[in-house]
Protein backbone atom coordinates (compact mmCIF):
# COMPACT_ATOMS: atom_id res chain seq x y z
CA UNK A 1 0.00 0.00 0.00
CA UNK A 2 1.60 3.76 -0.80
CA UNK A 3 1.14 6.28 0.95
CA UNK A 4 -1.14 9.35 0.44
CA UNK A 5 -1.33 12.89 -0.11
CA UNK A 6 -0.79 14.07 3.18
CA UNK A 7 -4.47 15.78 4.76
CA UNK A 8 -4.98 18.98 6.29
CA UNK A 9 -7.34 18.32 9.49
CA UNK A 10 -7.03 16.06 12.80
CA UNK A 11 -10.28 14.16 11.46
CA UNK A 12 -9.14 13.28 8.18
CA UNK A 13 -6.28 12.54 9.84
CA UNK A 14 -7.57 10.15 11.96
CA UNK A 15 -9.84 8.41 9.29
CA UNK A 16 -6.89 7.87 7.27
CA UNK A 17 -4.95 6.13 10.04
CA UNK A 18 -8.37 3.66 10.63
CA UNK A 19 -8.48 2.67 6.89
CA UNK A 20 -4.60 1.84 7.47
CA UNK A 21 -5.68 -0.03 10.61
CA UNK A 22 -8.65 -1.88 8.68
CA UNK A 23 -6.87 -3.12 5.40
CA UNK A 24 -3.80 -4.18 8.18
CA UNK A 25 -6.76 -6.01 9.93
CA UNK A 26 -8.03 -7.79 7.41
CA UNK A 27 -4.31 -8.74 6.11
CA UNK A 28 -3.40 -10.32 9.33
CA UNK A 29 -4.28 -12.00 12.47
CA UNK A 30 -4.18 -9.42 14.74
CA UNK A 31 -6.76 -7.97 17.18
CA UNK A 32 -7.80 -4.54 15.87
CA UNK A 33 -7.48 -2.94 20.06
CA UNK A 34 -3.33 -4.32 19.16
CA UNK A 35 -3.73 -2.45 15.88
CA UNK A 36 -5.21 0.35 17.56
CA UNK A 37 -2.37 0.45 20.14
CA UNK A 38 0.03 -0.37 17.27
CA UNK A 39 -0.64 3.01 15.55
CA UNK A 40 -0.87 4.61 18.83
CA UNK A 41 2.01 3.62 20.58
CA UNK A 42 4.68 2.77 17.71
CA UNK A 43 3.32 4.40 14.58
CA UNK A 44 2.56 7.87 15.19
CA UNK A 45 4.74 10.24 13.25
CA UNK A 46 5.33 13.78 12.47
CA UNK A 47 3.49 13.44 8.40
CA UNK A 48 1.46 10.31 8.90
CA UNK A 49 2.94 8.64 6.21
CA UNK A 50 2.87 4.96 6.95
CA UNK A 51 1.17 5.47 10.61
CA UNK A 52 -1.01 8.10 12.10
CA UNK A 53 -0.15 12.22 12.60
CA UNK A 54 0.57 12.75 15.91
CA UNK A 55 -2.20 15.60 15.41
CA UNK A 56 -4.75 13.04 14.60
CA UNK A 57 -8.48 12.77 16.47
CA UNK A 58 -7.53 9.31 18.57
CA UNK A 59 -10.71 9.17 20.26
CA UNK A 60 -11.85 9.33 16.20
CA UNK A 61 -9.73 6.68 14.83
CA UNK A 62 -10.17 4.22 18.22
CA UNK A 63 -13.61 4.38 17.85
CA UNK A 64 -13.82 3.78 13.35
CA UNK A 65 -11.53 0.82 13.60
CA UNK A 66 -12.59 -0.93 16.54
CA UNK A 67 -16.53 -0.37 15.94
CA UNK A 68 -15.96 -0.81 12.18
CA UNK A 69 -13.99 -4.40 13.19
CA UNK A 70 -17.42 -5.36 16.04
CA UNK A 71 -19.51 -4.47 13.38
CA UNK A 72 -17.85 -6.20 10.44
CA UNK A 73 -21.00 -8.51 9.57
CA UNK A 74 -23.83 -5.92 9.63
CA UNK A 75 -21.35 -3.52 7.88
CA UNK A 76 -20.12 -5.91 5.10
CA UNK A 77 -24.29 -6.53 5.18
CA UNK A 78 -25.09 -3.52 4.47
CA UNK A 79 -22.77 -2.23 2.07
CA UNK A 80 -23.07 -5.49 0.11
CA UNK A 81 -26.44 -4.51 -0.47
CA UNK A 82 -25.52 -1.51 -1.95
CA UNK A 83 -23.19 -2.37 -4.39
CA UNK A 84 -24.20 -2.52 -7.92
CA UNK A 85 -25.85 -5.82 -9.34
CA UNK A 86 -23.23 -8.35 -10.05
CA UNK A 87 -20.82 -7.15 -7.28
CA UNK A 88 -19.62 -8.97 -4.27
CA UNK A 89 -18.01 -8.07 -1.37
CA UNK A 90 -15.13 -10.87 -2.42
CA UNK A 91 -14.60 -8.74 -5.38
CA UNK A 92 -13.96 -5.35 -4.12
CA UNK A 93 -10.55 -4.62 -3.44
CA UNK A 94 -9.29 -5.01 0.41
CA UNK A 95 -8.55 -1.24 0.65
CA UNK A 96 -11.83 -0.28 -0.70
CA UNK A 97 -12.99 -2.26 1.93
CA UNK A 98 -11.35 -0.90 4.38
CA UNK A 99 -12.14 2.13 3.08
CA UNK A 100 -16.42 1.22 2.84
CA UNK A 101 -16.07 0.16 6.61
CA UNK A 102 -15.08 2.94 8.02
CA UNK A 103 -17.55 4.82 5.86
CA UNK A 104 -20.38 2.50 6.52
CA UNK A 105 -19.24 2.04 10.00
CA UNK A 106 -19.64 6.30 10.39
CA UNK A 107 -23.09 6.49 8.46
CA UNK A 108 -24.50 3.93 10.84
CA UNK A 109 -22.80 4.39 14.25
CA UNK A 110 -21.64 8.09 14.53
CA UNK A 111 -24.83 10.23 13.78
CA UNK A 112 -22.98 12.95 15.32
CA UNK A 113 -21.09 13.34 11.49
CA UNK A 114 -23.25 14.38 9.38
CA UNK A 115 -23.74 11.71 6.50
CA UNK A 116 -22.67 14.26 3.82
CA UNK A 117 -19.22 14.60 5.22
CA UNK A 118 -18.49 11.19 6.26
CA UNK A 119 -18.96 9.95 2.81
CA UNK A 120 -16.80 13.27 1.39
CA UNK A 121 -14.28 12.67 3.89
CA UNK A 122 -13.98 8.48 2.64
CA UNK A 123 -14.16 9.57 -0.95
CA UNK A 124 -11.24 12.06 -0.68
CA UNK A 125 -9.45 9.07 1.20
CA UNK A 126 -10.03 7.21 -2.25
CA UNK A 127 -9.16 9.81 -4.28
CA UNK A 128 -5.55 9.88 -2.18
CA UNK A 129 -5.05 6.16 -3.13
CA UNK A 130 -7.03 5.21 -6.57
CA UNK A 131 -7.67 7.06 -10.00
CA UNK A 132 -11.22 8.47 -10.12
CA UNK A 133 -12.78 5.03 -11.04
CA UNK A 134 -12.21 3.98 -7.24
CA UNK A 135 -13.60 6.97 -5.97
CA UNK A 136 -16.34 6.87 -8.07
CA UNK A 137 -17.29 3.57 -6.94
CA UNK A 138 -16.67 4.33 -3.02
CA UNK A 139 -19.28 7.42 -3.20
CA UNK A 140 -21.54 5.60 -4.92
CA UNK A 141 -21.88 2.61 -2.63
CA UNK A 142 -21.28 5.40 0.89
CA UNK A 143 -24.23 7.41 -0.71
CA UNK A 144 -26.51 3.93 -1.04
CA UNK A 145 -26.01 3.19 2.53
CA UNK A 146 -26.93 6.77 3.43
CA UNK A 147 -30.01 6.64 1.57
CA UNK A 148 -30.65 3.34 3.39
CA UNK A 149 -30.07 4.60 6.79
CA UNK A 150 -29.99 8.05 7.27
CA UNK A 151 -32.90 9.51 4.49
CA UNK A 152 -34.04 12.12 6.47
CA UNK A 153 -30.78 14.12 6.80
CA UNK A 154 -29.80 13.43 3.34
CA UNK A 155 -33.70 15.40 2.44
CA UNK A 156 -32.40 18.35 4.48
Amino acid sequence: MTDPKPTTSRRQAARLAAVQALYQWQEGQDRPADIVEQFLKVRTVDAGEGGMRRDADKSLFRDVVEGAAVNKEELERTVSAALAEGWTWARVDRLVRAILLAGAYELIHRRDVPPRVAINEYVEIAHAFYDPRESTFVNSVLDRVARQERAAELAR
